[in-house]
């Protein structure tokens, strides 16, 4: 537990190996087992369409490997801060915000008012578009039915120019939806008076802060893909689950819960914050049975008649 603990906090693992004596595959193949575990936690916990989103962010960061370079697309929920999405991808396509928002898709309520904001790739609002649609009947009644987009679905971007490491200017626009609307679940969720994507933004540096593969610079970037993918995984359920989060845990009147609190406390997942040894210890329960198949053909009324004597078998004789 203390070793995944400290790679949940940025500890290098070049730095474990030398304070405990382990092998790197070793710890390597435990940051896997756990990653992967924390990910059964994740669809289990949040994945489940119960959470009430209202304002979602979303936004990539590159991340360097030996040779080549991936693409970590995520999204936070910004009333609660809750880590909700995440995928690694070796390209910047739509391939990729297509898997994000998908899912999204699977945390949110259905047809619940929400506002996402992006940047400015220009995947998002089609990739958006396509994850929130439902099923509509004919109102002709005859044909197939159509898909359209949720009526209550907002889509903003946000578009930040720099010069010199520095921004100058901001520009903002409503891609879906109607501004007037989305500014009621903008000040409902609490994400400031403009379209912003500063949440995820936090996000970002806390996730490159808190895995030593994530960093820009480094000396011990990750080999495979799959590393990344465990990483984040571990370091996405330890921040919902394991470690107060600072603006929620603030005094009520800083607009906080008056204490400490997790984002899976405050979006009512959980009621207490988690150990690392309750997170790794958490017993995912097994998926339900498949329902057997019917095989041969199926019997008619008649034919099941025939099978049911009309006369007792056994006669009894008189005298």
């Amino acid at each position: 537990m203390t070793v995944i603990l400290l790679l949940a906090y940025g500890c290098p693992t070049q730095a474990i190996v030398h304070a405990f004596g382990l092998d790197e595959r070793t710890v390597a193949s435990w940051q896997q087992r756990a990653g992967k575990h924390c990910e059964s936690v994740h669809k289990e916990k949040i994945e489940q369409g119960l959470l009430n989103l209202i304002h979602v962010q979303a936004d990539e960061i590159w991340i360097k490997m030996r040779g080549t370079v991936v693409w970590v697309a995520l999204a936070i929920m910004v009333p609660t801060r809750l880590w909700i999405a995440g995928q690694v991808s070796k390209t910047r396509d739509r391939n990729l915000i297509d898997h994000l928002m998908e899912q999204v898709r699977r945390c949110c309520k259905e047809m619940a008012a929400l506002l996402i904001c992006t940047d400015g790739l220009a995947a998002y609002p089609k990739s958006i578009m396509r994850a929130f649609r439902i099923k509509v009947k004919n109102p002709y009644g005859v044909g197939a039915s159509r898909k359209e987009v949720w009526p209550r679905l907002y889509i903003g971007t946000v578009i930040k120019y720099t010069a010199k490491r520095r921004v100058i200017e901001v520009v903002r626009w409503m891609t879906h939806g109607q501004w007037r609307k989305a500014k009621k679940l903008l000040k409902l969720s609490k994400g400031g008076k403009k379209l912003n994507t500063s949440f995820i933004e936090r996000l970002n540096g806390t996730f490159r802060e808190r895995l030593a593969s994530f960093t820009r610079k480094c000396r011990h970037a990750a080999s495979k893909i799959e590393t990344v993918h465990a990483g984040m995984y571990l370091i996405g359920c330890t921040y919902n689950f394991c470690f107060p989060h600072h603006t929620l845990s603030k005094s009520k009147a800083k607009g906080g819960f008056g204490f400490s609190c997790t984002p899976a406390m405050a979006s009512g997942i959980t009621n207490h914050i988690w150990s690392v040894k309750e997170l790794l210890t958490y017993k995912i329960p097994p998926p339900p049975l498949p329902v057997p198949k019917e095989r041969g053909r199926p019997c008619s009324k008649q034919q099941e008649n025939l099978f049911i004597p009309k006369k007792p078998v056994v006669r009894l004789r008189k005298g």
